[in-house]
């Protein structure tokens, strides 16, 4: 599969509140993750699907947090993709302590400045497969932040540009 190019994505989530009855309790701690399996499923409704890792964090977190987001990473952004791929990483919040964000109104999820596009979706299904889990989610909000640059590819296990 390493000879199947693919887009490269950074999936975003903000876990809940730690009194979710309270609303002045402190939020939750923003998750990201570097994914390259992510595709459009259906126009209407607007679904897509994202590949995880069985029993990673944001599979976890995605377990009980429905909403989630999507940034479509240009060319540029290498460097945020290597970033939220690393295992054994520190605090994902030092992760995005110089990452120019905004977060989605939708869901609260950070959503990388300088994308190419991006996405605020609600899971809709969960399925698993073999040592991952798809995750479906219909699209709240999509918006086109940067017409800047390419996209970033993956391929033979580099990431890469187009041409």
């Amino acid at each position: 599969m390493s000879r199947l190019a693919s887009g490269v994505v950074l999936v975003t989530a903000q876990e809940p509140p730690l009194d979710p009855d309270d609303p002045l309790a402190p939020r939750g701690e923003d998750v990201g993750m570097t994914a390259t399996a992510f595709m459009s499923v259906s126009l209407d409704p607007p679904l897509v699907l994202v590949s995880l890792r069985e029993g990673s964090r944001m599979d976890d977190l995605l377990d009980e947090q429905p909403l989630w987001a999507v940034s479509v990473l240009a060319e540029s952004q290498r460097h945020i993709a290597g970033r939220f791929a690393m295992k054994g990483r520190v605090s994902d919040r030092l992760l995005f302590a110089d990452i120019p964000y905004v977060r989605g109104e939708a869901t609260g999820a950070p959503l990388a400045g300088g994308a190419l596009a991006t996405l605020e979706c609600r899971t809709e299904q969960r399925v698993p497969a073999g040592d991952h889990t798809l995750v479906i989610g219909r699209v709240l909000t999509a918006a086109l932040p940067s017409a800047d640059g390419g996209p970033l590819t993956y391929f033979r296990g580099r990431y890469r540009q187009l041409g």
